[in-house]
């Protein structure tokens, strides 16, 4: 026997439906585009701390997708006390590449009816603090994909602190992914190795301004010209020792 709820069963059952296909349209893309390592989380409760102009544009935006690329290992394998030249390419590279996913995926999601913003995964508003439109480390820890370390980095169980970010913002309701339940336990490797002496036992004495400090001097050695270092990135090597 029919009821009156059945309709509304139908419809749920169809959105549902809908989403997945959507998800599934992601992933594809994602990793059509090498990336393999990506999240969902809610961003409702933090969206007015995004450093937008006019947090109009926010309306409605109540989720993210974070997405990484791993680094590679033989590039970073160079770094000894400073960046390379090598690297400061494979960085820009890698951020094209994270933006132009972003793009992809935002114009997939605008396709499918639902509104949709690429966070670039370069883009600091204020580099002395360190702070950018929206934080990538704080979506990528609320999707799951790991920590914030000692080293001021998200770190990843796998791949430590090698992964490059960028957000995409969405009204799109997705499901959220389960926050990373460990931290840097006794591992101490980027405090040995941070060659401006900025990183502390605690995350939260981070030297903000020592790094930016030798970020400076880093940029203006030849091939770099960037604010880049590298070399807690190495150091912080997860299962990738």
């Amino acid at each position: 026997m029919a009821t009156q709820y059945e309709p509304y069963g139908n419809l749920l059952w169809k959105a549902l439906c809908k989403v997945e296909k959507i998800i599934q349209g992601i992933k594809d893309i994602l990793t059509g585009e090498g990336i393999y390592l990506f999240g969902f989380c809610g961003v409702s409760d933090i969206k007015d701390i995004f450093l937008f102009e006019k947090k109009e544009v926010l309306k409605n935006i109540n989720h993210a997708i974070s997405i990484s690329y791993v680094l590679s290992d033989k590039i970073l394998e160079e770094i000894e006390d400073a960046p390379t030249p090598s690297y400061a390419f494979h960085y820009k590279g890698v951020n094209s590449l994270l933006d132009i996913a972003a793009l992809k995926v935002c114009a997939y999601i605008r396709q499918n009816g639902f509104d949709a913003i690429p966070v670039p995964a370069s883009h600091i508003i204020d580099w002395e603090n360190q702070k950018a439109l929206v934080s990538h480390k704080h979506i990528a820890t609320r999707s799951g994909i790991g920590w914030i370390g000692r080293n001021n980095l998200v770190v990843n169980p796998r791949y430590g602190s090698a992964i490059r970010f960028a957000t995409i913002l969405t009204s799109m309701v997705l499901p959220e992914s389960e926050p990373v339940s460990i931290d840097c336990g006794d591992c101490f490797d980027c405090i040995k190795a941070c060659p401006a002496g900025a990183i502390k036992e605690k995350q939260a004495d981070f030297d903000h301004k020592g790094c930016f400090e030798l970020l400076k001097d880093f940029s203006k050695r030849p091939g770099i010209n960037q604010y880049i270092c590298g070399v807690c990135i190495k150091a912080c090597a997860g299962e990738r020792r």
